[in-house]
């Protein structure tokens, strides 16, 4: 006979106490909803050039997704819709949007596209064609963009996120270090140093500790929780299957968090939430009206007419601005039809529509399942994908949490930390091996295309812990000890997931190819250095210079214990 899984009350910690409590004079929640965010980009900084091509990641996430998101909440707060989400910021997108060099470098590239915008007005006020009314949008959203980045948050995207988390709309989590795959990393130490650096830069750059972590790739391993201990981390993101296949089986499904026996929360993934947005066949984004991601006016417009718009080589590239609309999945990229925003923006309400109703539904069958328990329906998404790969995305927000607000169904909008906050028992389970990348578990990262990298990144990972150990109780100098600092950020670079994901998609991989060789080269000429005990001040000045993240990181968090 089947034993009953365990369920226990866990203790947890005081929420902030600038945090609203999610208690209200609403309906009693028929379901709980947790909408999650995770914003992340690689660590991309090329000061020895005047730009550089890769540094655009940023620039486009900035401009499409995170100032939008933050317009966003921003109106749907004053106006008491009480928006509530999670949302996942990466420490290395942290240190890159607290840049001065790239904050710099991001304002030169919103001023160059709304001059260019201003050219398309011109251009476009001839056609009778929807194009007019979509350059007006861009020029309209670049101008708004510009106006809340100089003058609303002074150039500082984290405070725009810092001030929506003091406002009870953003619980902010953070990620490992560098987006490293944890499952893939040799060394506890290495593991732990991942975790441990995240921790500090968040509460250097958000000045509170994170309640939650979200692996890289939603990663896990049996185990991995432990490197969660004496941070003050109480939970985690995985994918369904996770849970689904733990032991013993979870007796809410997903539609409940369960706990690791060292105490640990665990949220998973609602399947139907992600099928409705990620779908390449029924997601919402998919949809024809929307705008096409691939046509671009940096590849359709005359070379002369866009030359003074393109970096300094004068190659053609993805400016943001594009005319035409998916049409139609079979349609070849020159028969798509033009962009109507006005009927995009009727389509996103629909779908928001939908979505808040599928939620009611949805939350009708599971309570009749559960017996009238009130299930809990997670829905994470790479925050990229609103404003981004789906420039409608940040519409559907703003719709989605206006449907909630005005319906006062009972769905409620919480976050993890709210969940645990109510003080419900939960299941004591062992979550299985998993990720959240094609085919479940780690194949997109360790295969043909990759296997090489990880022999070096070993190699790697144990040298840290020794010099570190070596250093542990004998003081080094001053040089000796920025040395050992950077290699360890040389390491931390090199374990990014990110290298692995292009090499498996084939999608930047030169650059992939070039960034972890970079990082592991100069890691082992720091480490060669440090044990000969001659640090080349010059050439360390110059790797600081490149690679500058993480100031505070110490060293000896690497020691073995």
């Amino acid at each position: 006979m089947e034993s009953t899984p365990p369920i226990s009350t866990v203790e947890r910690r005081a929420p902030p106490e600038d945090q609203p409590p999610i208690t209200s004079h609403r309906p009693p929640a028929i379901a709980y909803f947790s909408l999650v965010l995770h914003a992340h980009l690689p660590f991309v900084r090329h000061p020895e050039h005047p730009e550089f091509l890769e540094e655009d990641w940023l620039f486009e996430a900035i401009t499409e997704v995170y100032l939008p998101l933050i317009s966003c909440l921003r109106k749907l707060d004053e106006k008491r819709f009480a928006p509530r989400l999670t949302l996942t910021v990466s420490p290395t997108l942290c240190e890159m949007l607290a840049d001065p060099l790239l904050q710099t470098r991001y304002e030169r590239h919103l001023d160059n596209l709304l001059t260019l915008t201003e050219k398309e007005l011109s251009r476009t006020r001839r056609d009778a064609t929807h194009s007019h009314s979509t350059a007006r949008m861009y020029h309209e959203s670049l101008a708004s963009a510009l106006k809340l980045w100089r003058d609303a948050l002074e150039r500082d995207v984290l405070r725009g996120f810092r001030e929506l988390q003091s406002a009870g709309v953003l619980e902010i989590i953070t990620c490992c270090a560098t987006h490293g795959f944890l499952p893939l990393i040799s060394t506890q130490e290495a593991r732990r140093a991942q975790v441990v650096v995240a921790v500090a830069s968040h509460e250097k750059h958000f000045r509170r500790k994170p309640r939650g972590i979200w692996f890289p790739e939603c990663a896990y391993e049996p185990g991995l929780e432990k490197y969660l201990a004496g941070t003050g981390l109480e939970y985690f993101i995985t994918d369904t299957h996770a849970v689904m296949f733990g032991d013993p089986r979870p007796r809410y499904g997903v539609h409940a968090p369960v706990q690791t026996p060292a105490g640990v929360a665990v949220f998973a993934r609602d399947l139907e939430t992600g099928r409705q947005v990620w779908s390449a066949e029924s997601g919402y984004p998919g949809d024809p009206v929307y705008r096409e991601f691939y046509r671009d006016l940096g590849w359709d417009a005359p070379l002369e007419y866009i030359l003074p718009h393109l970096h300094r080589d004068g190659a053609r590239r993805h400016l943001g601005l594009k005319y035409h609309r998916i049409t139609g999945r079979n349609v070849p990229l020159h028969d798509k039809e033009l962009y109507d925003p006005a009927a995009a923006r009727v389509r996103a309400a629909e779908h928001a529509r939908h979505f808040v109703a599928e939620r009611l539904r949805q939350a009708r069958r599971l309570r009749e399942t559960f017996k009238g328990r009130t299930p809990h329906v997670v829905a994470p998404y790479d925050a990229e994908l609103f404003g981004h790969w789906w420039y409608e995305g940040p519409q559907f927000l703003d719709f989605v949490f206006r449907e909630l607000g005005r319906q006062n169904s009972g769905v409620r909008a919480i976050t993890p930390g709210d969940y645990l906050d109510l003080g419900l028992a939960i299941q004591t389970q062992q979550p299985a091996q998993s990720s959240w990348g094609a085919g479940g578990y780690f194949e997109v990262w360790l295969n043909e295309k990759t296997s090489w990298m990880y022999p070096h990144q070993h190699a790697a990972e144990a040298k840290m812990t020794a010099l570190a150990d070596r250093f542990n109780h004998v003081a080094p100098d001053e040089t000796m000890r920025r040395a050992l600092a950077q290699a360890a950020r040389e390491l931390l670079l090199a374990q990014s997931s990110d290298w692995a994901f292009h090499l498996s998609h084939e999608t930047a991989s030169e650059y992939a190819t070039s960034r972890f060789r970079t990082h592991l080269r100069r890691f082992f000429k720091l480490s060669d250095e440090i044990t000969r005990g001659q640090v080349d001040d010059s050439r360390l000045v110059e790797y600081e210079t490149r690679d500058n993240l993480f100031p505070e990181l110490d060293y000896k968090i690497y020691c073995s214990r």
